[in-house]
């Protein structure tokens, strides 16, 4: 028996019970439109809130500073590789986000990884919601502290775990994503941190996909609830409204110096590129100067939702505009997507590990580029689609 055979019989019994994940190719920028698999499709899948990945704006801009500046940093932050544009990233998303200073880093999911192990160590205890992001639950198995959850956005669950525990250990954090991904719910922010300020614990929220959604203009959750200068540590990514890459944490600058100083994926991993920093900053431009994307994805969703509830699809308890279609088996949830695709639709199922078992779903991410010829075009076949299957 070969030592790698093991990986082989895993992959086939992901096959067996519909939980193989094709991934499939595009061919195009990112868009409402999409050429996936050598077909054009109406996209349904990607993060691209704003429609901002291929703005003409963005993409000058990524061009233009590579003229000046190459394309890789060349070194890590702390030797060599910190450009005066990545300070001005930095300084431009403080002022965005109303905080005094930022810090940034090659994606959200490293800003994750960095953050909580330099807070919380051995001795601690961090308080997380039980369905916080893969990047949030890594980072809290990398910092050796205690991983005590909570019930999904519940601050009576979060007090109660509180003050059970938070004697036994030195220090402490609170962590929470601001929308969860997968059902496109919203923390209770201000709930959340009346608990915290009780207990006078830090408080972190991962905002990944609040960022360019939430608040006055895409401001975020923070600012959403009007919590400016009480979430300790706002952390958040430029890859999805914003339609770059890079990740951000946002708050006091005794935290962010800390992470300078500390942060390992800023110590020992190249920093941010410069089409990605240019591209950034510009998005900060376009969302400073104007609402428009910000609120034509909010018309958008709230079309979307209330047609699709009045053909009968259970969309979850979503409060933005991620629209889960949930399915319940992950079979099913891959004959739905594959039927969707033959009728030019691109929604992508989604199944265990990524939701818990019997939660398999489509999930429809609405976006400003998006039409109401688009979004009528998607709703016909969802329709067409859903009766075919038995779903509505």
């Amino acid at each position: 028996m070969s030592k790698i055979d093991w990986i082989k019989q895993e992959i086939e019994s992901l096959q067996t019970a519909g939980l193989y994940n094709r991934i499939r190719t595009l061919g195009s920028a990112q868009g409402a439109w999409l050429l996936v698999d050598g077909r054009k499709v109406l996209n349904f899948c990607s993060n691209n809130y704003l429609g901002l990945a291929n703005h003409p704006g963005i993409v000058a801009a990524s061009k233009k500073a590579m003229d000046t500046y190459g394309v890789g940093p060349g070194a890590v932050r702390s030797i060599a590789g910190t450009m005066d544009l990545h300070i001005e990233l930095e300084k431009r998303l403080a002022k965005f986000k109303g905080v005094e200073a930022a810090i940034t880093f090659q994606s959200g999911f490293t800003a994750n990884l960095a953050t909580i192990p330099v807070l919380v160590g051995k001795e601690d205890v961090v308080f997380s919601d039980r369905l916080n992001h893969a990047s949030i639950i890594d980072g809290c198995r990398l910092s050796g502290a205690k991983i005590l959850a909570y019930d999904h956005c519940d601050p009576a669950s979060l007090e109660s775990v509180i003050k059970e525990n938070l004697s036994q250990y030195r220090r402490a954090l609170i962590v929470t994503d601001g929308v969860f991904s997968m059902d496109g719910d919203m923390a209770p922010l201000d709930e959340i941190y009346a608990v915290a300020e009780r207990h006078d614990i830090l408080l972190m929220v991962d905002d990944a996909h609040g960022e360019g959604v939430l608040g006055k203009g895409g401001r975020g959750i923070v600012d959403h609830f009007g919590l400016h200068g009480k979430v300790d540590v706002e952390v958040g990514t430029m890859s999805k409204a914003f339609g770059v890459m890079g990740g951000v944490v946002a708050g006091s600058p005794v935290i962010v110096e800390w992470l300078r100083q500390r942060g390992r994926p800023f110590l020992f991993s190249s920093a941010m590129t410069v089409p990605d920093v240019a591209a950034c900053i510009a998005a900060v431009d376009l969302l400073e100067k104007s609402t428009e994307l910000v609120d034509r994805l909010w018309e958008n969703a709230k079309y979307f939702k209330k047609e699709m509830k009045e053909l009968g699809f259970d969309t979850g308890v979503s409060t933005t505009p991620i629209t889960p279609v949930m399915l319940g088996e992950a079979p099913l949830a891959q004959q739905f997507s594959r039927e969707l695709y033959e009728a030019g639709i691109f929604g992508m199922a989604l199944g265990f590990p990524t939701v818990p078992q019997g939660k398999a779903r489509i999930r429809v991410m609405i976006s400003a580029a998006h039409s109401y010829e688009d979004l009528d075009k998607g709703l016909e076949a969802f329709a067409r689609v859903g009766k075919k299957l038995g779903v509505i």
